[in-house]
Order: structure tokens, then C-alpha cells, then sequence
């Protein structure tokens, strides 16, 4: 029954688009008679107007008859819209109409809202002009320009109206010619050197008689300042005369060859004027400094800021935390006595001097830091471990044989009455505050009682393992809240696996502000675990691109890339984004492995081994550290590591390399240890309802339209399906998503929920649909699909039947 709904759903569908597209093309061939008609009609008014006049005053009558073409009918619409409308400007919309219906009938792409905005400008422009220069109604400018004229003159004037024109044609040739100061300035420069004027023409000058004054004195053409000599050659006699002239007259700059004597006068030969010799140089070619460029547009509009698309967001506030309910350690000083009493006494029970003792108090443990005498092994105080436990008849002591960077060894001694640490002393404290890291932690504080901060970058990817109850998951919080206060939701984004479905739901209220999914997932918290390995595969594929950014910008991390970014010097429409770092966090990794097995280990060892340079960082937590879940090739990339209370020193080594965790006591102690000695810590607290409370503050905020999408990632179960489809059972949108997959040449479904706005889910099916006809060809993993078909002509063919 479904799929017969489905079937006649599509079938409406199918109906609905067809009709939709027959009543554009109705629509079309409408408007291209109705504007043909109007233009015959419009040209035959201008012949006709004077004899069809007198119809209008029974137009009903069947007996009148009017000389236009189109009849009455169109001597009425000729009377209407040229003579009482805009005159022979009417042509301007009846056109724009023309057009319009062929849009419609052969859907073409171009677009006419601009061509109708400035039609009708150039309209009502046309008709004022022709009405003010005719200076009475007329079939030029109409009635509606005549009366548009008057309006203005009588407000503005003849002055007025004449510069209203010429500011609407000098506004249009700004908005149409992309005029500019520099491009008129270069016009009129041009015009210049065309207009160069031509050398004045040379008057002849009288030789002097032997009875005339050759005396400079007497001689009104020449200069009595200036003067110079120069021979000229007499053709008859052969001789030189001398005579003086002014430098500045023109025909001197030629040579002595262009000069004649006839009957006493010197006389200029004419000379054939050469026409203008313009050398018009190549321009340079335009080199854009990419620094430069990115310098000017830093100081125009500063740096890119990742943060203004929510610039309005409110940072969680203190008050959010619970208040400490005591007020630090409590120094028991009996007890301090005792334990240090214990520890010398046994040590000399087994004859070992001790030369100083001192006790370093903690939240959770004591640190005793004894310097041996001399001569004392410490291998022989390493083996004394049990016996000391036994004597101070304590849980969880451990021995630091030798304390590194010191010259003692300690022995720590957990306190009777530990003291909780709470999360808002580690949000609160300066060492939080001014840390200079990108992805600041605050795990909690050491035995010195100092507040540990590690930064998650440098890790740089972490692992969590200890027994059940011991605080793994309080742990998760603690790093998600660290970051929850240190980092705007533009800068990271969590990836959440929670196979448990309890522990990380409070987290689904901040899903829009820092949570990252994929396209298709419903719930931005991954509590399938069959959808983890879509998810661990589609963090592949953005670490693969992230990698090809990083590549075309030049650089190594994405530190570098995300500077280069902000200081503009990367393009993004090239394809160039701001990066957040991405935390993918996963408890129960066990869980997974059972489940997925190769399928979740393949792509988390992929991760783990390449993600760091392009800000992807796994946090892993598992309470079973046996060698089957936490295998070497997780191990070998995952070097900053934290064990809570084990149950065994194997499942120490399991984590740690080493033995220690099995001595905890519980309750937040840990170990971490980041390919050196291991640091013990006591984790911070952060209670459900502080995370319920810091959640809902982000929540109430406003949001990105949605969570971070991740790359889309089609798994290879489906792929097995037979794809035998009905061709009569096609997606009504087929040929439009064939159409897009071939102009793009990529075949991913992701490119279709952006072209077409589909759900993924429909998306997917049109793949199939495009896979069985032969358009795509089949699924290669994280690369996108082959397209089998090259353009629009070779579809053409396959579709009607062709190969």
C-alpha cells in the first residue's frame, strides 16, 4: 500500500510540473501575438490617426470602419496608449513584452527585470524629452509626456527641466558605461595629443641689395640680442653669402638643401608633410602583489574576523559553576606527623637512613620527598612499596624512584579526608585564564596542588582508559566544558559519539553553536554505531580537503592557514575558509570495536596518524585497555594519555606503558602522561546540572542556521542493492539532477542538496536513479563518482533510447 501512495504521489508530481510548464509556454505565446499585434497596430496609427478620429464617438457601430490595420480595435489601443499614453515610446514596453513571452516559451536563462526598470525610464524619458521640445500634445510624446512637461516647467522651469534631463542621460551613462573620473580624464587626455597643430607655414624673405642696409640695426626681422650666421650658396655665382637671422624663425631647423634664391628672394622649397606618427606602446601587464593586496584590504577593513557571525555571543558565565563548599585543603598536621613517623620507621626496619624528609599536601594525596643517605640503592626503597602500604595501612601508594628533575624520592601517601576539586576553581584560576594555548584543558590540580592546564593541540590527541565508576566520563566533561569557556563557537566544533545515549545528551542543546554532523543525521550525537563509521569516514574526507587548502595556501598547519586567512591573503572564492578545529570525542571506545571492529579502527588510526596538522583531534575514552581495543597503531599516535583506577598492573601497562594505575584510589585520581613520567592529578568535578546550566545558557543564544556539516559519506552497504529501477518510476527532478551532474562534472549527492535543496535522502535515491541509467558510475569510496555522460547532447541521446 505504501508504494502504491508513493507511486501516485509522484505521478501528481509528474502532472503538476508538466502543467506547470504548459502554462508558461501558453503564457509565452500569448504575450508574443498580443505584443505583435500592439506593434502593427502601433506602426499603422502613425499613417492613420487623423481619419480614425472621428470613430470614437460610436465605436460600437459596425458600419464605421477605420484605415489601421488591425481595425478598430487598434485604432482604439493606438488612441490610448500612443496619443493619450507616451507616444512612440510605447514601443519600448511592447517590446520588452516580445521578449518576455519568448523567455517563457523557450525558458531561457537571461534575465529582463533589469531591461524593464530601465524601459521604463527611458519611456516616460522619451516622451517628456519629445513633449518638451514639441510644446503641445502630439503623437510624438503623447499626452501623458505633454502633460509630465508641463508639470515640471511649472515647477522647475525650462532651466530646471532641461537639467533634470541631462541628469537622468548622465546617470544612466554612469550606470551603463562604468564611467569613472580616471576613464574621463584618459578620454580627454587622448583626444589632446590627437589635436597636435601643425607647423606654421614659412613667409619668404627679400635678399638685400648692395645699396640696402644690411646692418642689424635696420633690419625689422631680426633680433638685436639674438643673431647667428649661416652660408647659403648662390646657384649662378657659387659663392657664399653671409647673412644673419633670428633663431627662432621656423625654416631654419631645415637643412641649407631646402632653401632657393629666385630673383634676390630666399625662398623655402615646400616640403611634403608627413602625416601624425603615433607609437602607442604595449601596456605593462597588470601584476597584483597577492601581499600587497591583502595589506590594503587589512587596512580598509582590518583583519577577518571568524566571530561576527555571532558577534553578539555571550561567553558562559561563573556563576554557571557550582561554588566550592570548602575553602582549600585542610592542613592535617597529626596526621602529617604520623605518615612521616611510619615511613622513617619502616625504612630503618629495613635499614635504610634517611637524611631529610618533606611533605608536599595535595587535594587528594601527600607527597613525601625523602633524600636517602648515602650509599642507599633505590631499587631497594622501589621494593619496598607494599611493605610501606602495609605500615601506613593505606590504599594506593605510590613510589617515584627518582623524582624527575629532583634528587629525592617520593612516596605518595593518599590523605584521609580528600578534598573535592570543583570546576569553577579551574575556570577561575589566573593559570586558565591567561593561558596562551588554542585548545586550553584545565584537568584539575597536581599533588603540589597547582592547577594543570595542558593544551589539546600539542597533544595531540588523547586517550582515557580506566575501570567503570572511576570518572571517565566526568573527565569528558571537564575537557568539553574547558573549551565550552575558552573558545567562541566559530573556532571549534565537536564531533560526539555516545554509545551509552546518556552521557553527552546534555550537550544536544549547543548543537546549532558547536556540535558538527553529518548532512542526513537527525541527531548531532551519534548513539548508532553503525553511524559512527559514516561519520569516522566523512572526518577523512574533510581532513583530505582540509589538506588540499592547505596545500594551495603554502602552508604546513592550520595555525599558519587560519592566520593567512584572517590577514585576507587567502581568496575565498577560491574555495578558501575559515578552518575550526574539529574534537571528535568518543566514549565507549571498546563498545565500538566489538561492534565495527575494522570498519571504526581503520579510519581512527587514519586520524590519528594525519589529522593533527589540520586541526582534527580525537579524545577516546574506554573503560577495557585490553591489547585488542587499544591496539599498537593506536598507541603509537596517541602519546598523551590519561588512566584513572585499573583493576591490574597489565591493564596499567595496557595504558601507561608502565605500572601505577593500578594504585589509585578513585574518585577523579588519574594519571596523565604525555610521552614522559606519568602526572598524578585529581581530576576536577563538574556535576550534571552545571553542564545542564552551562548548555542552556549557550542554547538560548542565537545560533548558526545549522549544526557544522560535515562532508557527506555514503557507506558501502548500500551499494550492494540492486538498482534495477522502473524508468517509469523516476524521480521527477531526474533530468534536472542529470543536468547538474553533468555541467559539474561531480557526482556526489552533497552537489545536489546544494543545486536542487533536497534532503540527503532524496539526493542519494537520485544518485542510484543516475547510476542505473548510466550517468554516474558506481560508488569508489571517498571520491565522488565518475561522470559517465560529457554534455547535454549526449544525454539527449541516451535518454531517447540511444547508447
Amino acid at each position: 500500500m505504501g508504494q502504491k501512495k508513493q507511486k501516485q504521489n509522484d505521478k501528481k508530481n509528474v502532472k503538476n510540473t508538466d502543467k506547470s510548464k504548459q502554462r508558461k509556454l501558453i503564457f509565452g505565446i500569448v504575450l508574443v501575438v498580443v505584443s505583435f499585434f500592439l506593434a502593427v497596430a502601433f506602426v499603422s496609427y502613425f499613417f492613420s490617426w487623423q481619419t480614425d478620429q472621428s470613430i470614437w464617438s460610436d465605436i460600437s457601430n459596425r458600419q464605421e470602419k477605420a484605415d489601421n490595420i488591425a481595425s478598430k480595435i487598434g485604432a482604439f489601443l493606438g488612441h490610448i496608449f500612443i496619443y493619450k499614453g507616451f507616444g512612440i515610446a510605447m514601443f519600448i514596453p511592447v517590446s520588452l513584452s516580445f521578449l518576455s513571452g519568448l523567455k517563457l516559451m523557450f525558458n531561457l536563462k537571461t534575465p529582463l527585470i533589469n531591461k524593464w526598470f530601465w524601459g521604463t525610464l527611458w519611456m516616460i524619458f522619451i516622451a517628456t524629452f519629445l513633449g518638451f521640445f514639441s510644446g503641445k500634445a502630439s503623437i510624438l510624446g503623447g499626452m501623458s509626456g505633454f502633460e509630465m512637461n508641463r508639470f515640471l516647467q511649472d515647477y522647475l522651469g525650462k532651466f530646471g527641466t532641461v537639467l533634470l534631463l541631462l541628469l537622468f542621460l548622465t546617470l544612466f551613462a554612469v550606470f551603463k558605461m562604468n564611467l569613472t573620473s580616471e576613464s574621463i580624464s584618459t578620454f580627454f587626455s587622448n583626444i589632446s595629443l590627437k589635436l597636435k597643430k601643425y607647423k606654421p607655414s614659412v613667409p619668404p624673405i627679400r635678399k638685400p641689395s648692395n645699396t640696402e642696409k644690411t646692418d642689424n640695426e635696420d633690419n625689422n626681422f631680426y633680433d638685436k640680442e639674438e643673431k647667428t650666421d649661416f652660408l647659403v650658396k648662390d646657384k649662378e655665382n657659387e659663392k657664399l653669402d653671409v647673412f644673419t637671422h633670428k633663431k627662432e624663425i621656423p625654416f631654419l631647423n631645415n637643412t641649407i638643401d631646402n632653401i632657393e634664391i629666385e630673383e634676390g628672394f630666399f625662398i623655402a622649397k615646400p616640403t611634403s608633410e608627413e602625416p601624425d606618427f603615433e607609437v602607442e606602446k604595449p601596456k605593462p601587464t597588470e601584476e597584483i602583489d597577492p601581499e600587497l593586496l591583502a595589506q590594503k584590504l587589512v587596512e580598509n577593513y582590518g583583519e577577518y574576523d571568524p566571530r561576527l557571525d555571532l558577534s553578539d555571543y555571550r561567553f558562559p558565565s561563573i556563576d554557571l559553576l557550582d561554588e566550592p563548599k570548602d575553602n582549600g585543603i585542610i592542613i592535617n598536621q597529626e596526621e602529617l606527623e604520623e605518615n612521616k613517623n611510619t615511613i622513617v620507621q619502616t625504612l630503618r626496619d629495613y635499614k635504610i637512613e634517611i637524611s631529610q624528609i618533606k611533605a608536599t599536601i595535595g587535594p587528594t594525596v601527600t607527597l613525601y620527598e625523602i633524600v636517602p643517605a648515602a650509599g642507599i640503592r633505590i631499587s631497594k626503597i622501589k621494593n619496598l612499596e607494599d611493605d610501606i602500604a602495609l605500615s601506613l595501612a593505606a590504599l594506593g601508594i605510590r613510589i617515584i624512584a627518582p623524582i624527575p628533575g629532583k634528587g629525592t624520592i617520593g612516596i605518595e601517601v593518599p590523605n584521609k579526608k580528600p578534598t573535592t576539586v570543583f570546576m569553577r576553581s579551574m575556570i577561575t584560576s589566573p593559570k586558565f585564564q591567561h593561558a596562551e594555548m588554542e585548545l586550553p584543558v584545565a584537568f584539575g590540580k597536581t599533588i603540589s596542588n597547582e592547577t594543570f592546564v595542558a593544551d589539546l593541540t600539542k597533544m595531540p590527541h588523547l586517550l582515557m582508559a580506566g575501570a567503570t565508576g572511576q570518572g571517565k566520563s566526568v573527565g569528558l566533561n571537564v575537557v568539553l566544558t574547558s573549551l565550552l569557556y575558552k573558545k567562541h563557537p566559530a573556532e571549534v566544533k565537536f564531533v560526539l559519539v555516545d554509545p551509552k545515549k546518556v552521557e553527552l545528551t546534555l550537550f544536544n542543546k549547543i548543537e546549532r553553536h558547536f556540535l558538527a554532523k553529518l548532512p542526513d543525521a537527525e541527531d548531532a550525537i551519534i548513539t548508532d554505531n553503525k553511524k559512527v563509521v559514516n561519520t569516522l569516514n566523512s572526518l577523512c574526507i574533510e581532513m583530505d580537503n582540509r589538506y588540499e587548502l592547505l596545500k594551495n595556501a603554502m602552508v604546513r598547519n592550520i595555525k599558519e592557514y587560519n592566520a593567512k586567512f584572517k590577514a585576507r591573503q587567502l581568496n575565498p572564492n577560491e574555495g578558501h575558509r575559515f578552518l575550526p578545529y574539529i574534537v571528535l570525542v568518543v566514549d565507549e571506545f571498546a563498545d565500538l570495536i566489538m561492534t565495527a571492529g575494522k570498519e571504526v579502527e581503520l579510519p581512527i588510526a587514519r586520524l590519528a596518524q594525519l589529522a593533527r596538522a589540520i586541526g582534527i583531534h580525537l579524545i577516546i575514552a574506554t573503560q577495557r585497555p585490553s591489547v585488542n581495543v587499544i591496539t599498537g597503531i593506536i598507541k603509537a599516535n596517541f602519546p598523551a594519555r590519561i588512566a584513572f583506577r585499573v583493576t591490574s598492573k597489565i591493564d596499567s601497562k595496557t595504558i601507561l606503558d608502565g605500572s601505577g594505575a593500578e594504585q589509585l584510589i578513585g574518585r577523579g585520581d588519574m594519571l596523565y602522561t604525555q610521552g614522559n613520567e606519568p602526572i598524578r592529578i585529581q581530576c576536577a568535578f563538574v556535576d550534571t546540572p552545571e553542564v545542564n546550566h552551562i548548555t542552556e545558557y549557550i542554547g538560548n543564544q542565537k545560533a548558526y542556521a545549522d549544526a557544522y556539516l560535515l562532508p557527506e559519506y555514503v557507506g558501502g552497504e548500500g551499494e550492494m542493492m540492486d538498482l534495477d529501477f522502473d524508468p517509469s518510476e523516476r524521480d521527477p527532478l531526474f533530468r534536472e539532477a542529470a543536468e547538474v551532474i553533468i555541467n559539474a562534472q561531480q557526482g556526489s549527492a552533497s552537489l545536489l542538496q546544494r543545486k536542487l535543496k533536497l534532503g540527503y535522502n532524496r539526493a542519494g535515491r537520485l544518485i542510484d536513479q543516475l547510476e542505473h541509467a548510466g550517468i554516474v558510475g558506481p560508488f569508489e569510496g571517498s571520491k565522488a563518482r565518475q561522470v559517465l555522460i560529457q554534455d547535454i547532447v549526449s544525454l539527449e541521446r541516451l535518454l531517447n533510447g540511444g547508447n
